[in-house]
């Protein structure tokens, strides 16, 4: 096996390793850059199975990574998306209470928006129904006029080919198998790397731990599934979203209008057996299955939230009539009948600290001057991802002592 030597190794070919390798091949234009991926081709697991909706930025606490990218990467995605010539619906977003209780976190969601420069605005039950007329809410609304959607799968298709342009190299059936150093090895190559970046999504605490890195992190994955709609394209005119549970880091069941004007309902937050159980018993790792059934016990009997509650509140929505009626308190004439199709799963990769016995609940991560490890860029990592791997390419370089 011959060595290969580069400036940068990204493993990961999502869209956080994609967008880090061509800012550091802008700011290093000599520099030798392949990204490696252990998939045939991009965007086969959250980079093109997310549900391709661009947020604003008001869910976010105005001290986080999140709330920091979220407003500049919405802008910078769709500016990306239009100069592609892809397709981009700018649909917007409603946030509405199912009752008195939540109007008080409604007007919290609302001062986060605008103090992270969010253009979001409070409306009354009525101005809701003139956006959309078969939303329900109690009294008031949120409207966000800048949430979109796109296609996340084209989006990675343009940007692995602008990277290629750039004279970035990709490696595809690539799997990280190990290291000694920055000494790596992949199923078929080895590469003698100056800088590793690993961006590896579900698998990223799995490659931080041997350099020495996320020691107090796992990766706990979580499936979401969507019931698509037959409804003709055009019934619903925006997303509608309810009012979330500020604790958890999930939004709970939504209808989510599609780049091509048709709806789907979900998602679900269910507690996956393995990383990548997409579909029945594929990819199928029974380490895994041990490895996640004893951080879920662990999280049943120790956790700074309330794990079981969450669980079986999340496994309930496997209950396509379970589902529906969730779904049902945002909108009317959400009929079962037209809700019978189950829409291609995903998977959350969500960083649990194993100290304390929590979600991350922000971005986060890890690196030194000879490796940087990308542990959490669960939702809105895919909005955010212009902006915020180029804050992480200046902390690649502050780390490497350029700056």
């Amino acid at each position: 096996m011959a060595v290969k030597t580069v400036d940068y190794l990204i493993i990961g070919g999502g869209v956080i390793g994609v967008n880090m390798a061509i800012h550091l091949k802008r700011r290093n234009p000599a520099a030798r850059i392949c990204v490696v991926d252990k998939e045939p081709r991009l965007g086969l697991h959250g980079s093109g199975r997310n549900s391709g909706v661009l947020h604003s930025g008001f869910y976010y606490t105005a001290n986080s990574l999140k709330a920091r990218f979220t407003v500049d990467g919405n802008a910078a995605m769709k500016e990306y998306i239009r100069n592609h010539g892809l397709p981009l619906n700018e649909c917007g977003k409603l946030v509405v209470a199912k009752d008195e209780s939540e109007l008080d976190t409604l007007d919290e969601l609302l001062n986060r928006g605008r103090t992270n420069g969010v253009e979001l605005y409070k409306i009354s039950e009525q101005e809701a129904r003139e956006i959309e007329p078969r939303v329900k809410t109690c009294r008031h609304a949120l409207w966000s006029p800048n949430t979109a959607t796109a296609d996340p799968k084209p989006v990675m298709e343009a940007m692995r080919n602008d990277a290629s342009e750039m004279g970035i190299e990709f490696g595809f059936s690539q799997a990280f198998v190990k290291n000694e150093g920055n000494r790596v090895w992949t199923t078929s190559m080895e590469f003698d790397a100056g800088y590793v970046v690993n961006a590896a999504g579900l698998y990223a605490d799995r490659i931080a731990h041997p350099f020495g890195f996320g020691k107090d992190y796992a990766i706990l994955p979580f499936k979401g599934l969507y019931l698509k709609s037959s409804e003709p394209a055009g019934s619903f005119k925006t997303n509608i979203y309810p009012v979330p549970n500020l604790k958890n880091p999930f939004l709970g069941v939504h209808v989510t209008v599609t780049v091509d004007g048709h709806h789907k309902i979900g998602p679900t937050a269910i507690p996956a057996f393995w990383r990548e159980q997409y579909k029945g018993t594929e990819n199928f790792r029974f380490g895994e299955l041990m490895e996640t059934s004893g951080l879920g016990m662990q999280l049943m009997l120790k956790a700074d939230f309330d794990f079981r509650r969450l669980a079986f509140e999340e496994l309930r929505k496997y209950n396509r009539g379970h589902l529906v009626g969730l779904s049902q308190a945002l909108a009317t004439g959400l009929d079962p009948d037209t809700l019978t199709h189950w829409g291609p799963s995903g998977i959350r990769a969500q960083l649990l600290n194993l100290k304390n016995k929590s979600l991350e609940m922000d971005f986060l991560f890890e690196g030194d001057a000879k490796s940087f490890h990308v542990l959490n860029s669960v939702s809105p990592g895919w909005t955010c991802s212009i902006p915020f791997t180029s804050y992480m390419a200046d902390e690649i370089e502050r780390l490497q002592g350029h700056r």
